[in-house]
């Protein structure tokens, strides 16, 4: 993948996925009805969904897929807290999946977009959905939310503004990467075009209302630490000062005290099938 230090961020990778776990809850119900034997979660970060898919399917045998060598050590220590057999492999994505054995259901959460060739590394991992298999891919769905569009200071629709900020820079990380080509992201196409069948997409709803709980509201912290940093060349200076007002840990209309603060994003999951062998 692009340069981003994975390690670095694996505290916030945990927040992430424990805030978002109603929407992997939503999604992990569609596979209910499965019985694979073997599962793959290809860019497993620090493993909590392969901890769920281990408690789900406790029969089979199921790997989490990860390039960083500290993200993997933190998936082998959650599953051991939990009481879950879990396999870890290290593999850099896409290029190591050549080598991994074919499974009868592959999770992939937002990792394709992180190479230039999505439709390359698309098919890299649909090799490896075993027939009768299923894949289910995340990618896309709607930008979070945090707060009233007029939230007491500032220009009124930051969060509008950020997302149009970091839009632009997303497309410029696309085009960047190395072996980058423009593709229509309609996922159950590309599905389609990997040669998988049946491929439809089901978006799942994250709502935490106000007031947040500690673990959400620490998300959000990072998250708009990590837009402060990332954007600042960009953004309007009044809005760059908003920001800093509301990273202010002693502001009470700051991130930290504020009550009406809330969490509501949602998160599209892409399901796909290989088809049995016609005998």
């Amino acid at each position: 993948m692009n340069d981003i230090d994975w390690a670095a961020m694996a505290d916030m990778m945990v927040d992430e996925a424990e805030v978002h776990s109603p929407y992997v809850r939503q999604a992990f119900a569609e596979l209910e009805h499965l019985a694979p034997r073997r599962v793959l979660d290809i860019g497993s970060g620090p493993g909590v969904a392969a901890c769920r898919l281990a408690g789900l399917f406790l029969q089979a045998e199921v790997t989490a897929v990860d390039g960083t060598p500290e993200l993997l050590a933190r998936a082998e220590a959650r599953a051991e807290q939990l009481g879950v057999r879990l396999r870890t492999r290290l593999a850099e994505f896409p290029e190591g999946l050549d080598d991994l054995p074919t499974a009868d259901l592959v999770w992939s959460a937002q990792a394709v977009h992180h190479v230039g060739d999505q439709q390359s590394a698309l098919d890299r991992i649909a090799r490896l959905v075993a027939p009768g298999g299923v894949l289910a891919i995340v990618e896309g769905g709607l930008s979070p939310r945090f707060l009233p569009r007029d939230f007491g200071f500032g220009r009124p629709g930051l969060q509008a503004r950020l997302d149009a900020a970091l839009e632009d820079r997303f497309s410029t990380m696309r085009a960047e990467l190395p072996g980058s080509v423009p593709v229509v992201e309609d996922w159950p196409r590309m599905l389609r075009h990997a040669g998988l069948t049946e491929a439809r997409s089901r978006t799942f709803l994250v709502d935490h209302p106000a007031p947040l709980a500690d673990t959400p509201r620490r998300l959000v912290r990072r998250l708009l630490e990590r837009l402060r940093h990332m954007l600042a060349e960009g953004l309007d200076p009044d809005d760059l000062k908003a920001l800093d007002r509301l990273l202010d840990p002693a502001d009470p209309d700051g991130i930290d005290q504020r009550p009406d603060l809330f969490l509501l994003t949602a998160k599209t999951v892409h399901y796909a099938r290989r088809a049995l062998p016609l005998n």
